[in-house]
């Protein structure tokens, strides 16, 4: 599976980055690709391509505030979490993404 996500935090700084850490994480141990963007009090790192968008099976936004720039990702399906669940339970939450996906197809 393709994943594309954006994570912030409400500070912008900590829990933004362990969000980003712990999707990169379990969704390389589930075998998928994820490239991950972060936006919070210093702005957005990562930025994703347009060509990574268009290529997403599903966009995770992992965020306690708005995303910049949603309308990227239009037609898209968006799984919106707090950073909480992508810190604490991010192999729980791409289990729950994978069955979604299973449904869909």
């Amino acid at each position: 599976m393709n994943i594309v996500a954006i994570t912030a935090c409400t500070v912008g700084v900590a829990h933004t980055y362990i969000a980003q850490d712990r999707l990169i994480e379990a969704a390389k141990k589930r075998g998928h690709s994820i490239y991950v963007e972060t936006q919070g009090t210093i702005g957005s790192e990562n930025v994703l391509r347009a060509e990574d968008i268009k290529n997403a099976d599903v966009v995770i936004f992992a965020a306690d505030v708005a995303v910049s720039k949603e309308e990227r990702f239009e037609g898209k399906l968006i799984v919106r979490v707090k950073s909480e669940v992508a810190i604490k339970q991010p192999d729980k939450l791409l289990e729950k993404i994978e069955q979604k996906m299973k449904e869909i197809k």
